[in-house]
């Protein structure tokens, strides 16, 4: 497990523990944070980033091996789907239009120590 794993088996302590993984990560390729845990009655995203003039919407998944396919392959068409929508309301919320911000979704995938970044996931 990762050094600094929080103890016992608190799923939303693991979660959190693997957020800010991703996003200290995230910030040394130049990404730069803007808002956590966004979350409206569409969906929730893990971390919203900004990389020069475009905004990121970055989706966290951890997996202790990839034994059953990784983190990576967790990513369901229905979770990509509450994630457009729950980005669409931030949008929204911020009084952006999506045909004026460029956006894009980029994955976080943690599989036991290893980060693998993918961005434009989907």
């Amino acid at each position: 497990m990762a050094t600094g794993f929080p103890p016992g088996n608190n799923k939303r302590a693991h979660g959190a523990f693997h957020e800010r993984r991703a996003e200290d990560y995230l910030r040394t390729q130049g990404l730069q944070p803007v808002a956590r845990n966004y979350q409206c009655k569409l969906g929730e995203i893990d971390l919203i980033m900004r990389q020069g003039d475009t905004l990121v919407f970055v989706e966290v998944r951890y997996r202790q091996s990839r034994q059953f396919g990784g983190a990576a392959v967790s990513v369901t068409g229905a979770k990509q789907q509450r994630l457009r929508r729950a980005a669409l309301s931030y949008l929204h919320m911020k009084g952006l239009n999506e045909a004026h911000q460029p956006c894009r979704f980029d994955l976080v995938a943690c599989d036991g120590d290893q980060i693998n970044w993918i961005p434009n996931a989907f």
